[in-house]
């Protein structure tokens, strides 16, 4: 009888002690979250999209789109060519069939690819054939280098109510092709315009 007693509390003991760990088990659980679930939601509030436009000497357009609430990163460099990795000397001959461009990395919860492109259209002349200002070929021309089907149905959308708008006395020479790969320019290029204050530029924002 003693030793019936005695095998019955030690599975008695060993049931709560199960139990006990489980529930300790559980309760640290719901107390810390898995590290996946915390990667999921970093990358969830930092997705973003990426732009590519042309529109002249990189320097000024760069300088105004970074001050666009919502542009997360600018890179300026030269896409829709034929010359695999140029650099700046080769591009500005203007036989490389690159144009100066700027790549933006921008979160589409905060601004619209939409509404780059409307400020993209306020930052420069589209009207003027490869040229912008004093600076003139076709490394200067007013590109839209879409990333998407969706992107390049925006773009022809706003070159078409920009045109019929009338604030443009000429048509727009804007052209909308597919992204290419995309050079990143000399470092001294980068952000010129923010080590060089003062220095050249040919864009402002039109009303």
């Amino acid at each position: 009888m003693f030793l019936i007693s005695f095998f019955a509390g030690l599975v008695g003991f060993g049931l709560s002690s199960s139990a006990n760990a489980q529930v300790k088990r559980e309760k640290s659980s719901a107390k810390s979250p898995s590290k996946g679930s915390k990667s999921i939601k970093k990358e969830a509030k930092m997705k973003t999209e990426i732009a590519t436009l042309a529109g002249g000497c990189f320097w000024g357009v760069e300088e105004l789109l970074r001050q666009l609430k919502g542009v997360k990163r600018t890179e300026v460099g030269y896409t829709g060519g034929h010359t695999l990795s140029p650099t700046y000397e080769d591009v500005k001959k203007g036989n490389t069939g690159h144009a100066e461009a700027i790549e933006v990395e921008f979160d589409p919860a905060i601004v619209s690819y939409e509404e780059i492109l409307k400020y993209f259209f306020r930052l420069h002349d589209p009207t003027t054939l490869n040229r912008q200002g004093n600076d003139i070929g076709t490394q200067y021309r007013s590109s839209i280098f879409y990333h998407s089907p969706e992107q390049q149905a925006l773009a022809l959308k706003i070159k078409n109510e920009i045109d019929k708008s009338g604030k443009w006395k000429k048509p727009l020479s804007t052209e909308i092709v597919a992204a290419t790969p995309f050079y990143p320019a000399e470092t001294y290029h980068q952000d010129y315009l923010q080590k060089n204050p003062g220095g050249y530029t040919c864009h402002y924002l039109r009303d």
